[in-house]
């Protein structure tokens, strides 16, 4: 892989082998070093340094501005203080938090990043964007791009106990135009199906990407939704497999109307009715709104590395869980109708590993599958999968 990218006719989004090529030569660096559990197919998780900025609002730097100098003016108002990452802490939910991240960039030119939250943290209604110095925009680096970076978090259901270390995001990075027309969908569909419905290709839906519709199928004692608790206990993101999720969440079983009313501005987790696939030489992202599907947010996390879904030989396809919130009016879904898109993007050349059993991913093998925080229900289907 050259070190120059603009000197190449490829266009794609960098395999894990790239980011350790990237990891190399420097142009991907942090303190202390990155580990290897830490790369994915196509993505790099983010670990959170030593300190965190309780901040009065969410912002953005500006064009002529770096992070740290908006953090000082913040500081100078009064309108910030400092906590100690090093050991457990506590982050509030309806509360901002700026935390510097212990990855910086080079980036070479023709190289850009794109970030968004890891499945655990989306699961969980903890919104983060990531920020990087005179940046207008947020989840976004531009080509060339040299410094530091910065995530914004906002815990929006539950409070969680962080520490420095933790992983909250991820970032991919691009080189060149990576998207994937309807066209081209269609025919890579045709080649090597990316839907699945009962174990079997199914007829895919593609209008600007591949939609995908919701799952309310009763379905006896397993739940067909989650519905986030208002007021539970503390979260603590170093326990995996630990809490119980009667706790923090209400189960929602099916009835025979296939239909269910979302409250406003309440939290829920949904899974798609189809299973997805995305091969491996292409990754993909779920668009999180469409003012065409209904006024609500579904799903905050939305990237998924190749080989989700991905069984080799004999029938794929995994299903989506969907992080749904109603807004301003209640809402009713109903069992298939369609609720969010997935992009595909070309890969710049096959990873040497895959989402899945390559990894030991989280969520491989998913249903209606909690955060990796929370302990199976007793009896019931729709636990969780970690690693």
């Amino acid at each position: 892989m050259p070190a120059n990218f603009t000197q190449t006719d490829d266009h794609g989004i960098l395999a894990i082998q790239h980011l350790r090529d990237g990891i190399r030569d420097g142009w991907i660096a942090a303190e202390p070093a990155i580990l290897d559990a830490q790369l994915q197919p196509a993505s790099l998780d983010l670990r959170l340094g030593d300190r965190a900025y309780r901040v009065v609002s969410s912002f953005l730097p500006g064009p002529e501005r770096t992070v740290e100098q908006k953090l000082d003016d913040l500081q100078r108002s009064q309108e910030m203080y400092e906590l100690d990452l090093s050991k457990p802490t506590v982050l509030e939910r309806g509360c901002v938090y700026i935390v510097p991240l212990a990855e910086r960039l080079t980036l070479p030119d023709g190289v850009s990043g794109t970030a968004s939250p890891k499945s655990s943290t989306g699961r969980l209604d903890v919104f983060t964007r990531l920020i990087v110095d005179r940046a207008a925009g947020f989840e976004q680096v531009p080509a060339g791009y040299a410094g530091p970076m910065y995530l914004e978090i906002a815990p929006r259901t539950f409070s969680i106990v962080v520490r420095a270390g933790d992983r909250l995001n991820q970032i991919r990075f691009r080189v060149g135009a990576t998207g994937t027309s309807d066209r081209q969908l269609r025919e890579a569909h045709d080649l090597d199906p990316v839907v699945f419905a009962g174990g079997a290709s199914a007829e895919a839906v593609i209008a600007d990407g591949l939609w995908v519709s919701v799952d309310l199928a009763a379905r006896g004692a397993d739940p067909v939704a989650y519905r986030a608790r208002r007021h539970a206990p503390l979260l603590d993101l170093s326990k995996v497999a630990h809490y119980d999720p009667l706790d923090f969440w209400e189960p929602i079983l099916g009835d025979a109307t296939g239909r269910l009313i979302l409250n406003p501005d309440d939290f829920y987790l949904m899974a798609s009715r189809e299973g997805v696939r995305v091969p491996p030489g292409y990754s993909a992202e779920m668009v999180p709104y469409d003012t065409a599907a209904g006024e609500f947010r579904v799903h905050y996390a939305g990237f998924f590395d190749p080989g989700f879904g991905h069984r080799g030989e004999g029938p794929g396809g995994t299903p989506a869980v969907l992080e749904v919130r109603s807004h301003e009016v209640p809402f009713a879904l109903e069992h298939g109708q369609r609720v969010a898109r997935l992009k595909y993007e070309r890969l710049l050349a096959v990873p040497d590993v895959l989402y899945g059993r390559d990894l030991g991913s989280n969520y491989a093998e998913q249903r209606l599958t909690l955060a990796k925080f929370f302990r199976p229900l007793a009896g019931r289907g729709g636990g969780v999968a970690g690693r």
